[in-house]
């Protein structure tokens, strides 16, 4: 029977065990593909650019996305309890 909130927490608990940065870009590459990779890497980018405080047209400019993009992204970093917020607070401190 299929589970998808065992599989989800199956999936957390392995990434957040990985503690080998090549080990972890080996499992990485072969979970996702390169496209999805470049999409993860594009909207962390995004996220951390925002949080600098770059204009949205310029985060637009410097890594070729669309504003409605970046715009998501904004939204995900405004909520003080998302996981987006928590990492940058977490990198900042």
């Amino acid at each position: 029977m299929n589970n998808p909130t065992s599989y989800k927490k199956e999936l957390i608990k392995i990434l957040c065990n990985i503690t080998d940065e090549k080990l972890m870009q080996e499992f990485l590459h072969d979970l996702l593909t390169k496209s999805e990779f470049s999409d993860i890497i594009t909207r962390w980018q995004i996220i951390k650019q925002l949080d600098k405080g770059i204009p949205q047209r310029q985060i637009s400019k410097n890594l070729g996305v669309s504003i409605s993009k970046i715009t998501r992204g904004s939204l995900e970093l405004q909520d003080k309890k998302g996981g987006f917020r928590k990492i940058i607070n977490t990198l900042n401190s």
